[in-house]
């Protein structure tokens, strides 16, 4: 095997970090985590969250670095090579498909929804919301969204954004975003928390969120938390695979993995720390999702002094998240298409971008002229790629990835990428072998299935 990738490589361990911090930190730790530790127990979930990455995404994550480490080369190639090198089947090289083709429809509609994030920079800059009552907030939000073409144009401009950086290669544009985006959205962070501090309602919020209530630790809970401990470290669709293949030989896998998990719930946590001292400071009920991000948060930015200045630089934050997650959703078709067409990175890039803007039509136009489109069941398109790729493909692709690395590798690959003491390698192998599919075939089961949680 190499021991460079033939795209590039971080120049250090610490690039490694932040850019696999990037991929993994997303707008789901801000609008989706916070509200569901607050409504599930508070500390007691965060405690729940923290076992099911210790003993679900961690030891995902490292199989899938050793992986990529191993490999070299885009997770297609890479697990082709390793099965060919374990004597394994060549059709083995499904699993890097499932993960490129996952990342490509995430990345197709998760332009629209960051494309919002970028238009509310303009529109709270701007004093839109500025002594905005709920149903002013809703009627704008409402509004916007009906607009195809304004949707259309913002999906546009984060798309190119993210293509722009990912054909400029490793070095000169995926570590340079990471680099220089990633320090800023923590300082923007810090900076948030020190104003929701001042709100006058911290310590509301944070009782929202971290008391420790174990009586709503039920088994829909540790579901819950399970789920966002696998979906939450970008697994099972490539991204780190092939973030591992420029990895240095020189860092350790495990310190590396927790440190990135740990980052991944702080800023997870200091969302929720920034977000509903704000939203209790201004009367408003706390809620999840787009609600919370597009109508919520801006009323209460719009009633707060200095609510505009902090508003513009909450929305960038986001922008930010999802900006440094797109960049890796797309990573593994280009290096693919990189190493089999041998066209220039750069072509390739605006190749795969291009398409998934187009796909991404489909998810842009769900929210107004083609709201009345459904193709399975009442699902309209946006909420069928949603469920194919997060519900079906994710888990598909994590418990793939278990079973080859825990039971079908070459034994001696492992072993020399994690450099592990015999009993810590044995620990990680029965996780990896028995625990983490286990965990991951309930996630997919019950994300297939919901309605088994009634019984």
């Amino acid at each position: 095997m190499a021991s460079e990738s033939v795209h590039g490589m971080w120049s250090s361990r610490l690039m490694f970090i932040l850019a696999a911090t990037g991929s993994a930190v997303g707008l789901g730790n801000i609008w989706r985590f916070p509200y569901m530790a607050g409504e599930n127990g508070g500390g007691a979930f965060v405690l729940v969250y923290l076992g099911c990455i210790a003993i679900v995404g961690i030891p995902i994550m490292m199989a899938e670095i050793l992986c990529g480490r191993e490999g070299r080369q885009s997770p297609v190639n890479t697990m082709k090579a390793l099965a060919a090198r374990s004597g394994q089947s060549p059709a083995w090289e499904s699993l890097g498909w499932l993960g490129a083709i996952a990342g490509f429809i995430i990345l197709s509609f998760y332009g629209v929804i960051a494309g919002w994030a970028m238009a509310y920079i303009a529109s709270v800059g701007a004093g839109d919301f500025v002594n905005t009552t709920a149903a002013e907030a809703s009627a704008h939000f409402s509004n916007f969204t009906a607009d195809a073409g304004l949707v259309v144009l913002w999906q546009t401009l984060f798309m190119v954004l993210t293509i722009f950086i990912v054909a400029r290669g490793v070095d000169e544009g995926l570590e340079k975003a990471v680099k220089y985006m990633m320090p800023l959205l923590f300082l923007m962070l810090v900076v948030l928390l020190g104003y929701a501090m001042a709100s006058g309602h911290f310590m509301e919020g944070l009782s929202f969120l971290f008391s420790f209530n174990i009586e709503k630790i039920t088994a829909d809970a540790v579901l819950m938390a399970m789920g966002q401990a696998f979906f939450t470290l970008s697994l099972g669709m490539g991204a780190i695979i092939a973030y591992g293949a420029y990895m240095p030989r020189d860092a350790n896998i495990l310190g590396t993995a927790t440190i990135i998990a740990m980052l991944d719930t702080g800023v997870a946590l200091m969302s929720g720390m920034v977000i509903f001292p704000l939203v209790f400071a201004n009367g408003l009920e706390a809620s999840a999702g787009p609600g919370l991000m597009f109508i919520t948060l801006p009323i209460a930015f719009g009633q707060m002094e200095g609510g505009q200045i902090f508003g513009t630089l909450f929305f960038i934050l986001v922008t930010f998240a999802a900006l440094t997650s797109s960049i890796s959703l797309v990573e593994p078709a280009v290096a693919w298409i990189v190493e089999k067409v041998k066209i220039t990175r750069a072509q390739s890039a605006w190749l795969v971008g291009g398409l998934a803007w187009f796909v991404g039509l489909g998810s842009a136009f769900s929210f107004n002229i083609g709201s009345d489109i459904t193709l399975f069941g009442d699902k309209t398109f946006f909420d069928t790629v949603d469920f194919l790729a997060n519900n079906i493909m994710l888990p598909l692709g994590g418990m793939m990835a278990c079973i080859f690395v825990g039971w079908l590798i070459d034994r001696r690959i492992p072993r020399d990428q994690l450099e592990l003491s015999e009993g810590v390698f044995n620990v990680w192998q029965f996780l990896i072998r028995y625990v983490s599919p286990v965990a991951v075939f309930i996630i997919f089961v019950m994300s297939v299935f919901p309605e088994l949680l009634k019984f």
